[in-house]
């Protein structure tokens, strides 16, 4: 009888304890640390955080704390979830202002609440009738847009004494027409652009603390020839600050040379069949003396352009900006220039080398030809090499400060003020104009073409209003808040855990032979960055790859995402100079190396009549005919513009950039390539080969930042067509066919991501076969490119089915992806000649049992050796190192952990 109460009682108070354990586990909260590296007090951070499956029902439950233990007021936007798989929440943006601490803690979970938020709010009224006005109040600034001839912002008011708004508050307006401004010059000399705005869309992120508004609309000519050109402007406003971060996107619509366009056509980007079509991917076009020489001849330029405010700002006045003291690699001692007049014209402009058979520094010395100027009222104060890229300039009542991100990295930029018109030059009109031609005609990736027509551009602008007492560093640390952020980032785990792009494990000591690796590639590119340097307008974010002689050669051309390498090591490590490297050429190749533009006009709904949509399915009032390449990346070549080739468009690093710091335009681009698989304008080309691994990574990447039924649809059936080659008569259970063997991390990762949304287990099979093969029969094709390149798959196949062979042999062929330690810090190498040297002893690549002639000529002026050698750039790097090595090190260490 003792025995049953006795067993009674155990059970009890094993279901009682069950019961509050499992109570426990669905109300408890969890957290993690955000940090801010460079913090600033003020500063307003935007950070994107990645949740597991089930750790998130709603972002109402999320909260950060300060160090006290304070909860900080803030911002959370769902981003996505991860449907369809499950309902959880997968990524959000959290928006607050830096109390200038470098931590943060984020609480999350059932039982946790936010805070109402209190004070000042943005309000925004935004009239989306045609012909009409928005309205935004940031509770101090408040302005107009209006869908007129402007182009900007208009009827700036500054409640500088805080009693509300009135007609002395009014600080600023927008110049008519030329608010904004894209002014193109020809034979014919310079014609200016007249802006309009048609549309204002408030965009996914905007609240009560943080919103952004977009701007859409067009510039016209007044010369028939001249197209009208689209742009984007995007305004950041902030609830109860007094500036504003602006991101103006152009569109280059000229002819950017003089050759006959009639004989335009393609064989290696051929939509149709043609008897004429010239030039191979592969073999080259032939160039004899007859051809045509109007490719090297410039025909429409950009003369100019830019943001103008016309400010309220008049009688004696104070101008003051920073520069940096000494050559214009030097980033940390600065100083100020500071001069009070009544000015009539103040501006800073940022130069440097011409683009044009441009210099490139040699081995032991950096080119001297960057310049920076500040003239006041026509006079020549001071100069220098290098221009912080802010500006400002007060009287007695008020000022207004003017910064562009990326001053001497993206040159030519100024900042002026003159005759009360503040403007943010991003192509200074009195800069040498922006032209498009050709350098030569020399075959590039086997064409002789232009395709810089649609080409765009994003820049970065500050304008901030304030009292008139404001100290030269405050004034500085505003503009700072726009052009140098603080980076924001979750601890390197958190990404991990999240599983959002599979296991990977962060930046460890643990397998410091693989870290070296990584690490040293990275640092010699981002070394040559700024050695080189690759800086310039439509230049600044992409590197080049093959380097030769003491020379690189070609740019990479984001092939294959490269940026997204750059993400990845930045969630891996928390650095800024990765972040800084991932966002540069994100931005870059979304903009510059894709196809923008012709594109057929879009219909929003938002007008009355039912002729607007056929209006606008008719092209529009400008009658546009679209091109077939829109969405369309490049190919690596000595220009960005002058090769295009199928399978040449990653989107995964714009996503990234979409995720992490939410950048919307990141998924605007991806969105735009992914429309391009849509429309199968390379027939069957088009879904065979790497066009289909690719194609398969990028939808579905696509697809889950915007859960668009269109993009499933296409990636079901193009999932079905790899499953269907795997099977068929001319594979070996492998989905890639032999001459694509380097692309397996295409389908690897992009595989994986869709069996990680969907569950789908032909997939899972299919992986699991997929490893099996590349296991049992090696690729040695492309110079052992492709056998590097199948790790990955061969880790999701030890993912999914837990065959240690698997593993075995992914760690096998790795062994030859580590490095031995350099000699000295990479820091301590000063010249070009020297890092290269002390690198070619890193690598073990050319060691036995492993492959010969892996690392060349230990000359770095004679250098030439295989596509991995680690004084090449960054594009082959990808398949054979960075998009397997971080998956590995998971699992080396999970099975070490498991023992």
């Amino acid at each position: 009888m003792n025995n049953i109460y006795f067993l009674r009682f155990f059970s009890f108070s094993f279901y009682l304890l069950l019961f509050f354990c499992l109570s426990f586990n669905l109300s408890a909260s969890e957290s993690f640390n955000i940090n801010v590296k460079n913090s600033v007090k003020g500063a307003p951070i935007t950070v994107g955080v990645p949740f597991p499956v089930g750790a998130l029902s709603s972002s109402d439950n999320i909260k950060i704390i300060d160090s006290n233990g304070n909860e900080i007021p803030s911002q959370i936007t769902e981003v996505s979830r991860w449907l369809p798989l499950e309902e959880s929440v997968k990524w959000v943006w959290i928006f607050f202002f830096s109390t200038g601490e470098d931590q943060y803690v984020l609480q999350y979970g059932s039982d946790i609440s936010r805070s109402p938020i209190s004070g000042q709010k943005i309000k925004i009224k935004n009239n989306q009738r045609k012909g009409l006005t928005s309205h935004v109040d940031t509770g101090v600034l408040k302005f107009s847009i209006s869908k007129s001839n402007n182009g900007f912002i208009n009827d700036v008011y500054y409640d500088i004494d805080g009693d509300g708004y009135d007609k002395k508050d009014i600080i600023a307006t927008s110049p008519m027409g030329r608010g904004s401004f894209l002014d193109l010059i020809d034979d014919n000399g310079i014609d200016l652009s007249n802006a309009t705005i048609n549309r204002t869309v408030r965009e996914l992120g905007s609240g009560p603390l943080h919103s952004i508004i977009r701007l859409e609309g067009e510039y016209s000519y007044s010369r028939d020839d001249n197209r009208n050109s689209p742009f984007v402007i995007r305004i950041h406003v902030y609830a109860g600050k007094p500036f504003i971060k602006v991101l103006h996107t152009i569109t280059y619509t000229g002819v950017p040379d003089k050759h006959d366009p009639s004989k335009d056509n393609y064989g290696n980007i051929a939509t149709s069949f043609s008897d004429n079509a010239t030039g191979s991917s592969t073999a080259g076009a032939k160039v004899d003396k007859g051809t045509d020489q109007g490719w090297i001849v410039p025909n429409d330029r950009i003369s100019g352009t830019g943001l103008n405010l016309k400010y309220n700002i008049s009688g004696e006045t104070t101008y003051i900006t920073g520069y940096k003291i000494g050559d214009w690699f030097n980033k940390t001692n600065s100083t100020f220039f500071e001069t009070t007049a009544n000015i009539k014209k103040a501006t800073v402009i940022q130069s440097g080398p011409k683009r044009k058979d441009r210099p490139h520094s040699s081995l032991d010395k950096r080119i001297d030809d960057f310049k920076a100027q500040i003239d006041v009222d026509g006079i020549s104060k001071q100069t220098f090499e290098r221009s912080e890229g802010w500006a400002d300039l007060t009287n007695k009542k008020w000022g207004v400060t003017v910064g562009i991100k990326n001053f001497i990295e993206e040159f030519p930029n100024s900042i002026s003020f003159d005759a009360n018109v503040a403007t943010a030059y991003t192509w200074p009109s009195d800069s040498e104009p922006m032209s498009f031609e050709r350098d030569n005609l020399k075959p590039d990736s086997g064409m002789v073409a232009n395709f810089a027509e649609g080409v765009t551009k994003t820049s970065e602008i500050v304008f901030s209003f304030h009292k008139p007492n404001n100290s030269k560093e405050e004034l500085k640390t505003v503009a700072s808040y726009v052009i140098d952020p603080p980076t924001t980032f979750a601890d390197p785990i958190v990404y991990s855990n999240s599983n959002v792009y599979g296991k990977f494990l962060p930046r460890t000591k643990k397998y410091s032979d693989y870290e070296r690796t990584i690490d040293y590639k990275f640092d010699w590119a981002i070394f040559n960055q700024n050695w080189e340097p690759w800086y310039g307008m439509f230049d600044y974010g992409d590197q080049k790859y093959f380097y030769q002689d003491g020379r690189f050669y070609n740019w990479i051309n984001n092939e294959p995402a490269v940026d997204f390498m750059f993400w990845l090591q930045f969630m891996r490590t928390g650095d800024k100079k990765y972040f800084k490297s991932a966002e540069a050429m994100s931005r870059h190749t979304m903009d510059v190396d894709n196809v923008h533009w012709p594109a057929k006009p879009k219909y929003y709904g938002d007008s009355n009549d039912a002729i607007d949509f056929w209006k606008m399915d008719d092209g529009g009032s400008d009658n546009i005919k679209e091109t077939p390449y829109l969405g369309i990346g490049r190919r690596h070549a000595s220009e960005h513009w002058t090769a295009l080739l199928s399978a040449h468009v990653w989107i995964q690093g714009w996503v990234a950039s979409y995720y992490l710091t939410g950048y919307h335009r990141g998924l605007d681009i991806a969105r735009l390539s992914a429309d391009s698989y849509l429309k199968r304008m390379w027939g069957d080309h088009g879904i065979t080969g790497r066009r289909l691994y690719l194609s398969v990574w990028n939808l579905v990447e696509t697809y889950d930042a915007t859960k668009d039924p269109r993009y499933m649809e296409e990636l079901e059936e193009r999932v079905e067509m790899m499953l269907n080659l795997q099977n068929g008569p001319d594979q070996y259970g492998s989905f890639t066919i032999d001459r694509y063997g380097y692309s397996n991390p295409y389908v690897s990762h992009g595989l994986y991501k869709y069996h990680q949304l969907t569950n789908d287990k032909k997939v899972k099979n299919g992986l699991i076969k997929h490893a099996r093969a590349l296991r049992d029969n090696p690729p040695y094709n492309h110079e052992y490119e492709s056998l590097l390149s199948t790790i990955h798959s061969l880790i999701v196949g030890y993912e999914l089915s837990n065959e240690k062979s698997f593993l075995d042999e992914a760690i096998l062929r790795s062994k030859p992806l580590t490095s031995r330690k350099i000699e000295n810090k990479v820091t301590s190498y000063k010249t070009q000649r020297e890092l290269a040297n002390a690198l070619l002893k890193t690598p073990r690549l050319n060691e036995k049992p492993f492959f010969q002639r892996f690392n060349g000529d230990s000359n770095a002026r004679n250098l030439r050796s295989s596509n991995w050698n680690i004084l090449h750039g960054l594009r082959v790097f990808a398949w054979t190192h960075m998009y397997s090595v971080p998956w590995l090190e998971y699992w080396m260490d999970h099975q070490e952990t498991d023992k």
